[in-house]
């Protein structure tokens, strides 16, 4: 059997892998599995700015129709107001049609169970079975067993006012904002102007051309450029589905994941609000933030890399704050996943508490050196099996010595093998090695 479901929901090329016929198709057979549990399951449905969103919204919602579920379409919205308002309003199931921080031709489907967490290992497995083996054997209702679309204009206003109740005056404060042209770019500004700051808008137009394209989460240059120039306070960047956030400081530097969860673990710790005294990160956070933890009496628990593995680590023990050094970070009081204007409303509140520049929060957490290379591969698969690669990785280790850590793993959502390089050595000497293993992988996989 293939496999159609990723770490992240289902991607691909938008109408050459991600076709609206696959759409279709896995709306009628979520549709018909829910269906079996309610006489009339509802699906929420929201994406971000891409051309082929349409598209595709048109092809689920028509197969989830055929199935007999109801759909309310939400239009341009973010990840996290998807998987907020599919339990907020007692919907079925919440489908968001994204791929994220991917480039603009693709696209995805990222399905929300009814509690607004992503969906279980076990279903996505249902559904591709039925998928490859069971497509021509399913029921199609007919008459007033069909389902209905329609535009829901009122739901989103709850996802507007549960931000705005977590969060605190920004009155007066300078800021800079980043929407890389995605599902935020009319919300964020509406908020922050209504919490009292004064905001620069960058990329703020929805522009399925210009999605994630040289701007946002994972381009900060402009940020960077920006709050210099205006003097602002903090820099909020967003990625096109604005589930991952990254900050920029007064000075124009990157504010990441780890320094964000570092800032706010340690505020939470302080007022008796985080878990367990407890942080949970992945294996690509920086070793920083175990000395951080020791420093200030925290536990740090790393799981996989993987937004869903860092939920299942805090729901198994009830931890509350969890994330990624790339911008998904969960504050489970609140959310079921990551959510980008979630993140940046909770650290604005701790800047403006604190009464201090962000720079000066963020240099509490000591970075041990750290590269990431990003190499593309014709396979995946296999690399861990092979002698050279399995060598060369054991040679560069004991270079780095009992401090450092090397992670090589495969992308999850991409053609590309990650080697993350930590210890204490130069920045250029880990590069150079990274740099090695990198190239050594592509050319034994080729």
């Amino acid at each position: 059997m293939g496999k159609l479901f990723g770490t992240d929901g289902i991607r691909g090329v938008a109408n050459r892998d991600l076709t609206p016929e696959l759409a279709f198709n896995i709306g009628r057979i979520a549709a018909w599995l829910l269906g079996r549990e309610h006489s009339k399951p509802v699906f929420v449905i929201g994406r971000d700015t891409r051309l082929s969103g349409p598209m595709l919204e048109g092809a689920l919602a028509a197969g989830i129709n055929s199935a007999g579920g109801e759909v309310r379409l939400l239009g341009i919205v973010s990840t996290p107001a998807v998987a907020y308002l599919t339990r907020k309003i007692n919907a079925s199931a919440g489908v968001v049609i994204s791929a994220s921080h991917n480039p603009i031709e693709d696209n995805g489907l990222k399905i929300f169970d009814g509690r607004g967490f992503k969906l279980p290992d076990a279903l996505e497995e249902q559904i591709e079975y039925h998928y490859f083996n069971d497509l021509d054997n399913l029921p199609r209702p007919e008459g007033s067993l069909l389902g209905q679309a329609y535009i829901d204009e009122e739901a989103f206003n709850f996802y507007v006012q549960h931000l705005k109740e977590s969060a605190v005056s920004l009155e007066g404060m300078s800021l800079v904002a980043d929407c890389a042209h995605g599902a935020v770019c009319l919300l964020a500004g509406e908020i922050l102007h209504q919490l009292g700051a004064n905001v620069t808008m960058l990329h703020d137009h929805p522009d399925g051309n210009q999605i994630n394209v040289n701007c946002g989460a994972t381009d900060t240059s402009d940020l960077q450029k920006a709050v210099v120039k205006q003097g602002a306070s903090v820099g909020l960047a967003f990625d096109g589905d604005a589930d991952r956030f990254i900050a920029v400081d007064e000075k124009g530097t990157i504010v990441d994941g780890d320094a964000v969860m570092a800032i706010c673990a340690i505020d939470m710790m302080n007022k008796s609000l985080l878990n367990k005294n407890t942080l949970v990160a992945t294996v690509m956070s920086n070793g920083g933030l175990d000395i951080l933890a020791e420093r200030y009496g925290m536990n740090v628990i790393r799981t996989a890399v993987g937004d869903r593995y860092v939920l299942e680590k805090m729901v198994e023990g009830d931890y509350n704050l969890g994330g990624e050094q790339s911008g998904h970070i969960i504050f489970s009081d609140y959310a079921t996943t990551g959510d980008g204007l979630l993140t940046a409303l909770q650290l604005l509140r701790v800047v403006r508490e604190e009464g201090r520049p962000l720079s000066e929060l963020a240099s509490r957490l000591e970075r041990l050196p750290q590269v990431l290379v990003n190499q593309k591969v014709a396979n995946k698969d296999g690399w861990s099996d092979n002698p050279k690669i399995k060598a060369a990785i054991d040679e560069v280790r004991q270079k780095l010595g009992r401090h450092g850590r090397i992670l090589v793993r495969p992308s999850g959502t991409e053609p590309k093998i990650r080697v993350m390089l930590e210890g204490p050595l130069p920045e250029e000497k880990l590069e150079e090695y990274a740099q090695m293993l990198a190239g050594l992988i592509a050319a034994e996989q080729a």
